[in-house]
Protein backbone atom coordinates (compact mmCIF):
# COMPACT_ATOMS: atom_id res chain seq x y z
CA UNK A 1 0.00 0.00 0.00
CA UNK A 2 3.18 2.19 0.97
CA UNK A 3 4.38 1.46 -2.37
CA UNK A 4 1.59 2.22 -4.50
CA UNK A 5 0.92 5.80 -2.53
CA UNK A 6 4.49 6.21 -3.21
CA UNK A 7 3.98 5.85 -6.96
CA UNK A 8 1.25 8.23 -6.91
CA UNK A 9 2.70 10.90 -4.96
CA UNK A 10 6.11 10.42 -7.77
CA UNK A 11 3.66 10.84 -10.52
CA UNK A 12 2.03 13.99 -9.41
CA UNK A 13 5.43 15.51 -8.67
CA UNK A 14 6.47 14.72 -11.86
CA UNK A 15 3.20 15.65 -13.41
CA UNK A 16 3.52 19.53 -12.62
CA UNK A 17 7.26 19.62 -12.90
CA UNK A 18 6.15 19.13 -16.83
CA UNK A 19 4.34 22.55 -17.42
CA UNK A 20 2.75 23.48 -20.62
CA UNK A 21 3.52 26.38 -22.38
CA UNK A 22 0.74 28.57 -23.24
CA UNK A 23 0.20 32.55 -24.40
CA UNK A 24 -2.63 34.06 -26.98
CA UNK A 25 -2.88 36.30 -29.53
CA UNK A 26 -5.76 39.46 -30.15
CA UNK A 27 -6.57 37.75 -33.56
CA UNK A 28 -8.93 41.39 -34.12
CA UNK A 29 -5.57 43.45 -33.53
CA UNK A 30 -3.09 41.00 -35.72
CA UNK A 31 -5.37 40.67 -38.88
CA UNK A 32 -6.53 44.46 -38.23
CA UNK A 33 -2.87 44.83 -38.37
CA UNK A 34 -0.83 43.02 -40.97
CA UNK A 35 0.39 44.89 -43.66
CA UNK A 36 -0.91 42.57 -46.19
CA UNK A 37 -4.66 42.91 -45.15
CA UNK A 38 -4.45 46.59 -44.98
CA UNK A 39 -2.80 46.43 -48.69
CA UNK A 40 -6.36 44.52 -49.63
CA UNK A 41 -8.44 46.15 -48.01
CA UNK A 42 -6.95 49.59 -49.90
CA UNK A 43 -6.78 47.49 -53.36
CA UNK A 44 -10.55 46.88 -52.52
CA UNK A 45 -11.64 49.93 -51.74
CA UNK A 46 -10.09 51.65 -54.69
CA UNK A 47 -12.13 48.40 -56.80
CA UNK A 48 -15.26 49.19 -54.79
CA UNK A 49 -14.91 53.00 -55.78
CA UNK A 50 -14.33 52.65 -59.42
CA UNK A 51 -17.01 50.26 -59.62
CA UNK A 52 -19.65 52.79 -57.67
CA UNK A 53 -18.39 55.61 -59.99
CA UNK A 54 -19.18 53.37 -63.63
CA UNK A 55 -22.74 52.13 -61.71
CA UNK A 56 -23.39 55.75 -60.72
CA UNK A 57 -22.44 57.26 -64.37
CA UNK A 58 -24.82 54.62 -65.65
CA UNK A 59 -27.40 55.67 -63.23
CA UNK A 60 -27.20 58.94 -63.85
CA UNK A 61 -27.18 58.63 -67.77
CA UNK A 62 -30.85 56.74 -67.00
CA UNK A 63 -32.12 59.43 -65.25
CA UNK A 64 -30.96 61.56 -67.98
CA UNK A 65 -33.16 58.98 -70.40
CA UNK A 66 -36.06 59.41 -67.94
CA UNK A 67 -36.26 62.84 -67.21
CA UNK A 68 -35.97 63.25 -71.34
CA UNK A 69 -38.77 60.75 -71.67
CA UNK A 70 -40.81 62.49 -69.09
CA UNK A 71 -40.56 65.84 -70.91
CA UNK A 72 -41.59 64.18 -74.08
CA UNK A 73 -44.02 62.23 -72.97
CA UNK A 74 -47.14 64.66 -74.12
CA UNK A 75 -46.32 64.69 -77.60
CA UNK A 76 -46.63 60.83 -77.77
CA UNK A 77 -48.95 58.55 -78.99
CA UNK A 78 -50.61 55.84 -76.64
CA UNK A 79 -48.27 53.76 -78.30
CA UNK A 80 -45.09 55.43 -78.27
CA UNK A 81 -45.10 56.10 -74.39
CA UNK A 82 -46.22 52.68 -73.96
CA UNK A 83 -42.99 51.15 -75.91
CA UNK A 84 -40.54 53.65 -74.38
CA UNK A 85 -41.84 52.75 -70.73
CA UNK A 86 -41.19 49.58 -71.50
CA UNK A 87 -37.64 49.69 -72.90
CA UNK A 88 -37.27 52.10 -69.77
CA UNK A 89 -38.36 49.32 -67.36
CA UNK A 90 -35.58 47.12 -68.98
CA UNK A 91 -32.93 49.52 -68.86
CA UNK A 92 -34.15 49.74 -64.94
CA UNK A 93 -34.11 46.45 -64.35
CA UNK A 94 -30.80 45.60 -66.46
CA UNK A 95 -29.36 48.30 -64.55
CA UNK A 96 -30.32 46.76 -61.14
CA UNK A 97 -29.24 43.16 -61.86
CA UNK A 98 -25.37 44.86 -62.93
CA UNK A 99 -25.22 46.69 -59.99
CA UNK A 100 -26.20 43.17 -58.19
CA UNK A 101 -23.35 41.10 -60.51
CA UNK A 102 -20.86 43.48 -59.67
CA UNK A 103 -21.46 44.15 -56.04
CA UNK A 104 -21.72 40.28 -55.57
CA UNK A 105 -18.81 39.59 -58.03
CA UNK A 106 -16.70 42.13 -55.93
CA UNK A 107 -17.49 40.69 -52.49
CA UNK A 108 -16.85 37.04 -53.80
CA UNK A 109 -13.29 38.10 -54.66
CA UNK A 110 -13.17 40.31 -51.27
CA UNK A 111 -14.44 37.15 -49.18
CA UNK A 112 -11.45 35.00 -51.00
CA UNK A 113 -8.63 36.51 -50.47
CA UNK A 114 -9.52 36.91 -47.10
CA UNK A 115 -10.02 33.98 -46.73
CA UNK A 116 -6.55 33.51 -47.78
CA UNK A 117 -4.86 35.83 -45.56
CA UNK A 118 -6.94 34.74 -42.76
CA UNK A 119 -5.54 30.97 -43.58
CA UNK A 120 -1.97 32.23 -43.79
CA UNK A 121 -1.88 33.88 -40.56
CA UNK A 122 -3.49 30.66 -38.73
CA UNK A 123 -0.62 28.72 -40.61
CA UNK A 124 1.97 31.12 -39.48
CA UNK A 125 0.82 31.24 -35.87
CA UNK A 126 0.19 27.03 -36.18
CA UNK A 127 3.99 26.82 -37.13
CA UNK A 128 4.97 29.92 -34.58
CA UNK A 129 4.20 27.47 -31.56
CA UNK A 130 5.76 24.76 -33.41
CA UNK A 131 9.46 26.22 -33.63
CA UNK A 132 8.62 28.07 -30.42
CA UNK A 133 7.67 25.02 -27.94
CA UNK A 134 3.84 26.23 -27.11
CA UNK A 135 1.69 23.33 -26.23
CA UNK A 136 -0.98 26.39 -26.81
CA UNK A 137 -1.70 29.43 -28.52
CA UNK A 138 -5.10 30.53 -27.49
CA UNK A 139 -6.83 33.39 -29.74
CA UNK A 140 -8.87 36.03 -28.25
CA UNK A 141 -11.21 38.75 -30.01
CA UNK A 142 -13.56 41.18 -28.98
CA UNK A 143 -16.17 37.86 -27.83
CA UNK A 144 -13.20 37.81 -25.34
CA UNK A 145 -12.62 34.18 -25.63
CA UNK A 146 -9.81 34.54 -22.76
CA UNK A 147 -11.16 36.73 -20.45
CA UNK A 148 -8.20 36.94 -18.43
CA UNK A 149 -4.41 36.27 -19.01
CA UNK A 150 -1.12 36.45 -16.79
CA UNK A 151 1.20 39.09 -18.08
CA UNK A 152 3.84 37.96 -21.07
CA UNK A 153 1.48 35.67 -22.34
CA UNK A 154 -0.04 38.12 -25.21
CA UNK A 155 2.35 37.32 -27.91
CA UNK A 156 0.13 39.46 -30.52
CA UNK A 157 2.96 42.47 -31.12
CA UNK A 158 5.86 39.74 -31.66
CA UNK A 159 3.74 37.34 -34.09
CA UNK A 160 2.17 40.51 -36.22
CA UNK A 161 6.04 42.10 -36.04
CA UNK A 162 6.94 38.75 -37.95
CA UNK A 163 4.53 38.51 -40.15
CA UNK A 164 4.87 42.04 -42.00
CA UNK A 165 8.73 41.28 -41.98
CA UNK A 166 8.05 38.17 -44.08
CA UNK A 167 5.22 40.23 -45.61
CA UNK A 168 7.58 42.91 -47.06
CA UNK A 169 10.13 40.53 -47.69
CA UNK A 170 7.63 38.72 -50.58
Amino acid sequence: MKKILAVGVLLVALTSCTQQKTAYVDTTKLIQEYKEMKDVEAKFNTKSDSVRQQLDSAAKAFQQEVQAYQEERGSMSQSQRQEKEQELMQKQQMLQQQQQMKGGQLRKESDAVIDSIVTKVKDYVKDYGKDKGYTYIFGSNESANIMYAEEGLDITEEILNNLNEEYEKE
